[in-house]
């Protein structure tokens, strides 16, 4: 099996991009067939975005298409802006405000019941922090869990590979770099607890 090198990081190692996407592994973005998949959901997304305000009930057949999941009762208030779509699963009687940004290389999961605040960022991707794989277009992912009953204050942003418990609330404007417990309120940069709920 030959080794991976800085010309070939993947060399020995035949998953295609997406395959080591999905996986949370180092991949090229810059791949055709993800390319595609971001195209369509750039095209759904900015459907649904110019449908929501004039016909909500054929706007939701779009939005249905182009998320992995929609719960029922679910708003989504637009715009939305996502990377693939299909990665992004919100749960039944949930709400989300304007302009969510849901950068779904990695799943994101929200739950049932939950409030999210607008401008709110949900941020799977990340990138090396060694330059030399950043400079070679390398990029990786991991998800991000919000359970039932989550409220996500205007302008938070959780960051790649957290979890958010049962019923927590997170303050506006918060950076969630760690996982928050179920049933705590969660404010500030980085985000942290300070109190039970």
């Amino acid at each position: 099996m030959a080794e991976p090198t800085a010309d070939d990081p993947f060399a020995g190692d035949p998953r295609t991009n997406r395959e080591r996407m999905i996986a949370g592994d180092l991949y090229v973005a810059e791949d055709p067939e993800l390319a595609r998949a971001l195209r369509r959901a750039a095209h759904l997304a900015d459907e649904y975005n110019a449908l929501a305000p004039r016909d909500s009930d054929a706007a939701r057949e779009i939005l249905a298409s182009l998320l992995g999941g929609l719960g029922e009762e679910t708003q989504v208030r637009a715009p939305i802006y996502v990377d693939y779509g299909k990665h992004l699963t919100i749960g039944a009687r949930t709400f989300v405000n304007f302009n969510l940004v849901a950068l779904d290389v990695a799943p994101i999961a929200i739950g049932d019941d939950c409030q999210i605040g607008p401008n709110v960022q949900l941020l799977t991707a990340y990138h090396p922090t060694d330059p030399e794989p950043r400079r070679a277009k390398l990029e990786a992912a991991a998800p991000i869990a919000i359970g039932d009953n989550v409220w996500l204050g205007g302008g938070a942003i959780v960051l790649p590979g957290v979890t958010i418990g049962d019923n927590a609330v997170i303050g506006a404007g918060a950076v969630v770099t760690e996982d928050v417990p179920a049933d705590v309120l969660a404010v500030g940069n980085p985000a942290r607890v300070i109190r039970p709920l």
